[in-house]
């Protein structure tokens, strides 16, 4: 009875040994995982950050397109008015050559005239 008392005790032993095995490896698990876990949190975040400070530019951007676009759209209208305003004066050029042209030939007429008269 003594010696089957003794196998007992030791197999008690023996299995507490391992279940405190199991137990530490299962700790060193949680701790690697919680280690992983905050590693990972630590990461999003960061990525959070990232992308908050990337929608932040984005939202800048749009900003300058718009205001570039603005921009753009004045200097259009200020282009078309002004080449409506070459485009009459190169008309009134035209016009004044053709006046002057036509002051020449008259005064080509009138000189030869006025000289023999």
């Amino acid at each position: 009875l003594h010696h089957q008392a003794e196998q007992t005790c030791r197999q008690l032993v023996r299995t507490q040994e391992e279940h405190e095995r199991l137990l530490q490896a299962a700790v060193e698990q949680a701790e690697g995982l919680e280690h992983n876990l905050r590693s990972a949190e630590a990461l999003l975040a960061e990525r959070a950050a990232q992308l908050k400070d990337t929608q932040a530019q984005l939202s800048r951007n749009k900003l300058l397109i718009k205001d570039l676009r603005e921009e753009n759209r004045g200097f259009a209208v200020a282009l078309q008015a002004a080449e409506l305003k070459q485009k009459s004066t190169e008309e009134k050029n035209q016009l004044l050559e053709e006046q002057a042209s036509a002051l020449k030939q008259l005064i080509g007429k009138i000189t030869p005239a006025s000289l023999s008269g």
